[in-house]
């Protein structure tokens, strides 16, 4: 080494750990991405993580019995661009000639076993210039390009492709006011982004930062991901697209080329903010659309849905079921059912909205009040974590046409308010009621069988309203009321205070709706009128008065003794974090207690106090750190707290009515409270707080 000159730098643990495995050979993709977790390649070793990536270690040479004849019609222009590419490379003039046939060769041999006609808009050079940067032998340089071009480029990817107009509805979804400002623009995807995708974002970037953004797509194994990187490279010219002035070829020549301008510095946040748009993306955006990608036999199976007629992301009725069942931060709907009122009374997904979609024309200021409730209600129900939230606004129609175009109004209305995470539930309410019927609803062993409910007063069961017939020749009551469907009638009425209707209904939606027992009576009309009337809002408001979805047990309420948690089976409850709740920044008090039961049983559970509701989280003894949602109860409805002299830390919740005939006791709690005092006082403070506030 000469005399001043620095020593390369020692290869750090994990490149070691890399370059290790790698030798012994056999490792697999998971392998590698745990080592190297996120972090850049080395150059030296890019080779062999790519061929892993794509699967090609191992195999055979493809062009072993190809002739070698270079005679296709465009031939002249594959020699071209072959040719332009090896001299944009750094490679010795004595290499040059070989590389070319090399490239030539893949190219060649690629449109003859495929059957396609080359043409140089296809972009493939841009493809190949990546790969041959990694001076691969010819056999691997093809084998890596045929699964590039298989796995990762989707079909259909020309002007007015599939792809793009897929990629206008997840740009739709996420960043509408930029979807509908383009789209005032005619500036379609395809228009500046065929060279995104049909290259990989080698057509635009260094081969760094290609490099560098294939190291991590590989990795990733998705091919949709891209989507994502191409939304993020969107999201991050946004202010810049809204405020341009300029003419339609000017904006779409500066989109076209905005990848140009990112760094090897900016792919970790491009790759952190793409898996954050990810995660908040409905899983049926692939699953409706994995055909884009692979080989052509099962493109043949390929979705009729013309993607550019859609008015917004279509998610299946499975995916809407699954995901407001599952905890944590996954995509979760709030469903909302635009069929007329009749035929959502005779039916409906439990935990669903409604909003009459006739109302947009026959009555335009209900719709507008019905449709300011529906987004309240949203947010209220986010807030009390009830098991109907979510920030993903979710249409369902009939599932026929010519009944969903009132719908397709509604949807457009949202749309046009440049309202984000917006879809349609794929099929509507037929596609629901089949699917329940094709994974037998009412079997014991599933859990389905609380999603379907009536307001009508029909206790048909899932299967007849498929099939016609119950499936044991009667009504047997298996046809679930839900909290939703009260919420409904309470829409019905068309009173003016249909905001106070749908909070309602949130703040006692807290638990599954199949907490109700099927013999529940119906609660008479005049009970849901009275509680909204203005004369329930004189001298006391609101103070412990029944809430109009209270639930409770079937005997009249003339005891003391009625146990608010009875109700329903710990594996029917909301399973929640402990620490998770007690962390949320509304918690004012968190308790650790025991609840005592009736039969003297106790289960170790939180008592979480907030500003104007109690919560009982019950431990569960399997699942460490996690409980379910014992009860829910709003502070305003708490008239009186006990406890015995003997057993001071015993104390006593009654919830229920204060009216001109007294105190109507609706439910009581039990608790054995360490230091009960402390936690008396804090739930009294607070009490009084909620009480001055609805006073005042």
């Amino acid at each position: 080494m000469a005399e001043g000159e620095e020593a390369p730098p020692p290869p750090s643990s994990w490149e070691k750990d890399l370059a290790d495995a790698l030798e012994e050979g056999g490792c697999d993709l998971e392998t590698v991405r745990n080592i190297i977790q996120g972090r850049q390649l080395p150059a030296g070793l890019r080779a062999k993580v790519w061929k892993i990536a794509l699967n090609v270690v191992g195999k055979g040479d493809s062009l072993a019995s190809w002739d070698g004849s270079l005679d296709l019609p465009e031939q002249s222009i594959i020699h071209k661009d072959c040719q332009e590419l090896i001299d944009q490379l750094s490679v010795p003039a004595e290499e040059k000639s070989g590389l070319l046939l090399d490239i030539e060769s893949v190219i060649t041999f690629y449109c003859k076993s495929r059957n396609v006609k080359y043409s140089s808009c296809l972009g493939w050079i841009h493809l190949l210039k990546p790969l041959v940067h990694l001076r691969l032998p010819r056999s691997d340089l093809y084998n890596c390009f045929y699964a590039i071009m298989n796995k990762f480029i989707p079909r259909d990817c020309f002007m007015k492709g599939r792809p793009f107009h897929l990629f206008r509805l997840l740009l739709q979804y996420h960043e509408p006011e930029l979807c509908s400002f383009l789209d005032t623009k005619k500036m379609t995807p395809d228009s500046y982004a065929l060279n995104w995708l049909g290259s990989l974002f080698s057509y635009y970037c260094s081969a760094e930062v290609t490099q560098a953004i294939w190291d991590g797509y590989l990795q990733q194994a998705d091919p949709f991901f891209i989507y994502f990187l191409m939304l993020i490279i969107l999201v991050n010219a946004k202010d810049v697209i809204l405020a341009q002035e300029s003419d339609k070829e000017e904006m779409i020549k500066f989109l076209e080329t905005s990848p140009a301008n990112l760094d090897l510095e900016d792919i970790e946040d491009l790759f952190s903010l793409a898996q954050y748009y990810c995660s908040k993306t409905p899983a049926s955006f692939r699953k409706d659309n994995h055909s884009l990608f692979g080989s052509s036999l099962l493109g043949l199976k390929d979705d009729d849905t013309d993607l550019s007629q859609a008015l917004c992301l279509a998610v299946s009725v499975s995916e809407i079921l699954q995901a407001n069942q599952q905890q944590g931060e996954g995509v979760r709907f709030f469903v909302v059912d635009c069929r007329p009122a009749e035929q959502y009374n005779a039916g409906h997904l439990s935990t669903a909205f409604h909003l009459d979609s006739d109302l947009m024309l026959q009555n335009p200021s209900e719709f507008a009040q019905s449709v300011k409730s529906l987004l309240e209600a949203q947010k209220q129900s986010i807030e009390s974590g009830s098991i109907a939230s979510g920030e993903h606004l979710c249409f369902m129609g009939s599932g026929r046409e010519e009944e969903d175009m009132y719908m397709n109004m509604v949807l457009a209305h949202f749309l046009q308010k440049n309202k984000e995470y917006v879809s349609i539930a794929k099929g509507g309410f037929m596609a629901l009621q089949q699917h329940l019927a094709d994974i037998n609803v009412e079997g014991p062993e599933n859990g389905y069988g609380h999603w379907i409910a009536s307001t009508s007063g029909s206790r048909s069961s899932i299967n007849s309203s498929v099939d016609g017939d119950s499936p044991n020749g009667s009504s047997d009551g298996k046809g679930v009321k839900s909290l939703v469907n009260k919420m409904t009638v309470a829409l019905k009425t068309k009173s003016v205070n249909v905001k106070e209707k749908v909070i309602s209904f949130i703040e006692n939606t807290s638990t599954p709706v199949d907490r109700i027992p099927f013999n529940i009576p119906w609660p008479d009309r005049a009970s849901l009128e009275r509680h909204v009337s203005s004369s329930d809002r004189v001298g006391k408001p609101y103070r412990g008065v029944k809430p109009v979805f209270s639930i409770g047990d079937e005997e009249e309420y003339d005891t003391d003794e009625i146990d608010s948690s009875s109700m329903s089976d710990d594996d029917r409850k909301e399973v929640v974090n402990i620490q998770t709740w007690i962390n949320k920044p509304d918690v004012k008090y968190n308790f650790p207690c025991n609840e005592v039961k009736e039969n003297g049983h106790m289960f170790p559970s939180h008592l979480l106090v907030t500003a104007t509701h109690m919560y009982c989280l019950r431990e569960i003894p399997s699942r460490k750190g996690l409980a379910y949602i014992q009860s829910r109860q709003a502070l305003s409805s708490v008239v009186k707290i006990t406890s015995k002299k003997k057993h001071p830390e015993l104390i006593t919740f009654k919830y229920g009515n204060s009216n001109t005939s007294g105190i109507e006791i609706l439910a009581v709690e039990r608790y054995l409270i360490p230091n009960a005092g402390d936690a008396t006082k804090a739930i009294k403070q607070q009490i009084m707080k909620v009480l001055d506030a609805l006073e005042s």
